[in-house]
């Protein structure tokens, strides 16, 4: 018995649509993304994380009611813009995990299906290709699961004692 769990595959016409919108996707976000690597790293950063958010939105309402009493050089308009920007790309950044997530699951029922019917097809040649010149395969293929993998299969685990 073998399983089939992503029974539905993506055609030629799919695949180069799905490369046309990645392009796409990194052409538009190219000049404005950035990298963060060496002394800019991550690191490095004070992050805005969920707990410090509602914290920077009221710091930048009373900035902005106190404008008289911030040195010339913070720029308020940056950061609320900044803040805006961090909103609007938050929400794409959902939108993409939540869609690489549903391709990770894709890309492992994929791999899942191959790797039962590799191992479902190799216990049938196993075990119906002796004497049919298969031995070489066989032991090749055998390397996959290594002896403990082997011992593990012929052998019941011994019970415990309580």
């Amino acid at each position: 018995m073998s399983q089939n769990i992503a029974a539905v595959h993506f055609d030629d016409t799919q695949w180069a649509a799905m490369d046309q919108a990645l392009t796409a996707l990194e052409q538009a976000s190219a000049p404005i993304l950035v990298s963060l690597d060496g002394a800019r790293g991550r690191r490095k950063l004070l992050k805005m994380g969920d707990g410090s958010e509602a914290f920077c939105r009221k710091a930048l309402d009373a900035m902005r009611e106190n404008r008289g009493l911030l040195p010339d050089n913070l720029d308020l308009e940056e950061m609320a813009r900044d803040l805006a920007d961090h909103d609007a790309l938050n929400a794409r950044l959902t939108r993409a995990l939540q869609l690489v997530e549903r391709m990770r699951d894709t890309d492992t029922a994929l791999g899942s299906d191959v790797m039962v019917a590799a191992v479902l097809g190799f216990q049938v040649l196993r075990l119906a290709g002796k004497g049919q010149g298969l031995d070489g395969t066989n032991n090749e293929l055998g390397k996959r699961f290594g002896p403990k993998g082997r011992r593990a299969r012929d052998e019941e685990p011994e019970p415990r004692e309580a």
